[in-house]
């Protein structure tokens, strides 16, 4: 198996003289780690001593101990460093000047998912805004898309739908790493930051996570391991409805239903969807949606992930199981990520049309034929961002 290495550790291996002498932050969470586990803080502040001036947390917060959407974390104070801790989903979601002005220079270290709808990538967003505007610098450590560099899957997000789960015009899968969609949304977003990137070494666009040797650290709570990371562009959905996307047991997303599925009703066989078998379950969620009662649905076990089709998968799901269970099936209704009028559907979606489109129960497939054409144009700009190459180490 081939060893990637992150940026994290590529920058460890041989820190930049550029560096030296310049204050520092960053921005990062429990799974910013190499594959010893030694954590970017550590790294960093040994690498550049007294140098580390500020941390800063995504969603979940700076240990990803916040459970769910909309559970803000405080500021705090690193033990060992006794540096602050600012939290970037609390009080505020954009780093403010007085965050910003002890240092010269942003390091990001976050693990992303590859899926439009995970906060992470829009945090790093407002924080090349907030940077471009103090004059501050952005250095980003790469790491793996753990869904792979290739594939790309869904609708793109219209901009009246724009939130915190989705800024720019990308689709669910968007099949880039998190330092390419910086390049792409400065560009994009006409933001006019200084990005710096360190690239990883040995990656390549077809490896998912479980071909680069690394291990997994989730990067959020319901995040637990790289076969999370398969089903989410799609299984992210049920968060829109009532359905229980998994939360309060220990498959989250991997796992769905509610008390009132009878998968009986439903006809789907277990190898329905190419790359994956569905199995029925039943489950009683600690916490979250129907806690404490039995739900049924399924678990989604991902048997080929370069077949799988997580989106078109869940929309197929979410499709049957409103057709067979009318008078139980709801939406979501607001807040959702901040956002109190938009249906947190259409904001997951990225678009009201995809829900209209399901309540009139049009063909999957053919609603997924009729994004081709915006993929195919995004596909052609995304690779303008490219910094690797398909089947190689490099672009």
């Amino acid at each position: 198996m081939t060893q990637v290495k992150t940026g994290l550790e590529r920058f460890a291996e041989s820190p930049p003289a550029s560096l030296k002498g310049r204050r520092l932050g960053l921005l990062c969470n429990p799974a910013s780690v190499d594959r010893r586990f030694r954590h970017a803080k550590e790294l960093i502040a040994n690498a550049f001593p007294g140098q580390l001036k500020a941390l800063f947390s995504p969603q979940h917060g700076f240990f990803a101990d916040k459970q769910d959407n909309m559970v803000e974390s405080d500021h705090g104070v690193d033990g060992t460093l006794g540096i602050p801790i600012y939290s970037l989903y609390g009080e505020t979601r954009i780093p403010s000047f007085d965050m910003l002005d002890p240092i010269d220079i942003l390091i990001i270290d976050l693990q992303d998912v590859g899926t439009r709808v995970y906060t992470f990538i829009y945090t790093m967003s407002y924080c090349l805004e907030a940077a471009a505007a103090c004059g501050k610098q952005i250095l980003i450590l790469d790491r793996p898309n753990p869904v792979g560099g290739t594939e790309i899957e869904g609708n793109l997000l219209e901009p009246e739908y724009a939130s915190f789960v989705g800024r720019y015009p990308i689709p669910m899968r968007h099949g880039m790493t998190i330092a390419e969609l910086a390049l792409m949304f400065n560009e994009m977003g006409h933001i006019g930051c200084r990005i710096d990137v360190f690239q990883m070494a040995g990656w390549n666009r077809r490896m998912y996570f479980g071909d680069t040797g690394l291990p997994w650290v989730m990067p959020s709570p319901n995040m637990p391991s790289a076969a999370t990371a398969l089903v989410y562009p799609g299984q992210v959905i049920w968060e829109g409805t009532n359905v229980s996307e998994g939360r309060g047991t220990t498959l989250p997303f991997e796992c769905f239903g509610a008390p009132f599925i009878q998968p009986d009703w439903l006809g789907f066989e277990p190898d329905h969807f190419e790359g994956a078998v569905l199995r029925e379950i039943a489950f009683e969620p600690v916490s979250g949606k129907w806690a404490g009662l039995l739900c049924r649905g399924y678990q989604i076990h991902v048997t080929d992930a370069r077949r799988f089709r997580p989106y078109e998968t869940a929309l197929q799901l979410l499709q049957r199981i409103r057709t067979y269970h009318p008078d139980h099936f709801r939406w979501k209704s607001p807040p959702y990520e901040y956002e109190t009028q938009k249906a947190p559907i259409d904001l997951i979606l990225g678009s009201g049309q995809v829900r209209q489109r399901l309540e009139a129960g049009e063909d999957i497939g053919e609603m997924a034929a009729s994004w081709m054409a915006e993929l195919e144009r995004y596909e052609q700009m995304r690779r303008r961002f490219w910094l690797y190459g398909i089947g190689d180490a490099s672009k």
